[in-house]
């Protein structure tokens, strides 16, 4: 698990350090761009991004005889579309070393 996270607004404020466009612009792109992600998804595409990975929706098998992990019930799960992320080759090579 990593020990820290990466936020929204800190990839605002970063791309804001390195460029001379206004934070409130970035943002509007960022958020601009997180819709057209989620859009392409939600239209059964895959997202490709060179370098970096792949991003789509595929189908999860129900299962009759799932527990709720709160209660214990047992209850049925349908089949349903789960949002998966495939690195590509760059990213794999790169992050290789950070967990062995």
């Amino acid at each position: 698990m990593p020990d820290s996270k990466l936020t929204k607004a800190e990839i605002v404020e970063r791309i804001g350090e390195q460029t001379d466009v206004s934070k409130k612009d970035i943002h509007a792109i960022v958020d601009a761009f997180f819709v057209e992600v989620k859009d392409a998804l939600l239209d059964d595409k895959v997202v490709e991004f060179r370098g970096f990975g792949t991003f789509e929706i595929r189908t999860r098998k129900g299962r009759q005889h799932a527990r709720n992990p709160k209660t214990g019930e047992q209850v049925t799960v349908q089949n349903h579309g789960v949002v998966v992320f495939r690195p590509g080759k760059e990213l794999k090579e790169a992050s290789w070393h950070l967990r062995s």
